[in-house]
Order: C-alpha cells, then structure tokens, then sequence
C-alpha cells in the first residue's frame, strides 16, 4: 500500500454563517461548528483510506473566536498521522474579515477515525509521510497524543508510552 501526503487528503469546505444556526449573540453555535468540522475530518479521512470511516473520537477543540453570523467561514482538514486502521485528522477553522477578505483563524481540533469495511471490521490503511514542517510537527505529535488516550482510557501501560516517557525522562 502506497503511503500518501497529507495534501492528498486535503479537505476545504467554505460557507456562509445564516441566522438560523446562532445563538442569542448572534454567534454560530458551536454545535454546528463542530457538525461542519466531523463532516469535514470524515471526507479528508475518506480520501485517505478510501474506506469507510466513523468518527472513533474529537481528540481536541478549541474556540479561540467567537464567529458572527454572516461570516464567511472555512473548514480546513487533513489527515495528520496514519495508524493500522486509525488516522488522525487536524482541522483548522478560519472567518474571513468582510471587508478586508484578511482570513482569522478561529478554531482547530483534532478528530481520530477508523476505516471500516461493509460489516463494521477496522481495516488497514496507507500511512502518511509528512512534507511540511507544520504537517512534521502535527505527524510527531500525533503518536504522543494517541499514546496518551491509550494511557487514559486504560488500554496501554504508562511504561509502555515510549513517546510520552520522552517527553518527561
């Protein structure tokens, strides 16, 4: 199976903030966000394993800006790392200033799918092999950060978390 670049995954999805997916504020409800960042994360996952793939888990959001209704907003994503049969997948999420076109970057996460086949069974998947510094640091990250999970969910034993170990000894 031949590796791919996160590029080939590369997931844009543009649309407009209406009245009727915000809040009292006058703010997207960070609900919707987060439903156009799955869907998002789910094609760039798609276009990597060329599988079906489900959401395992949402690893990480962070709303840094509020997004005001009328905005432009962009939902980038692509998958970072590769696993057996998981993948890991950053989006970043961007508003365009209406006047100056000048894009704020909003909102990130970091969302974790599984490719599956007809009956629901994980199956093997093409890794990924980084080229951009930022796509290097996201890779690097990625097995820290699923280390982690394993560590918290019980799966895997601290001494086994070779990458996290690193990190402290």
């Amino acid at each position: 199976m031949r590796a791919k670049t996160p590029k080939e995954s590369l997931t844009v999805l543009t649309d407009l903030v209406l009245p009727g997916e915000t809040n009292y504020l006058d703010n997207l409800f960070g609900g919707e966000l987060l439903a156009r960042m799955d869907r998002a994360c789910s094609i760039a996952a798609r276009r990597h394993s060329r599988r079906i793939v489900v959401t395992a888990s949402v690893n990480h959001v962070a709303f840094t800006k509020s997004v005001p209704v009328g905005s432009v907003v962009t939902v980038e994503a692509k998958v970072s790392r590769a696993f057996k049969s998981s993948m890991e997948v950053y989006v970043d999420v961007w508003i365009e200033d209406r006047q100056s076109g000048e894009k704020t970057q909003v909102n990130e996460g970091i969302y974790t799918f599984v490719a599956v086949d007809e009956t629901n069974k994980p199956v093997p998947i093409p890794q990924i092999t980084p080229e951009t510094e930022l796509e290097k640091k996201r890779y690097d990250g990625a097995l820290r950060r699923k280390q982690l999970s394993l560590v918290l969910a019980g799966k895997m034993e601290p001494k086994d978390a070779t990458e996290l170990k690193a990190l402290f000894v």
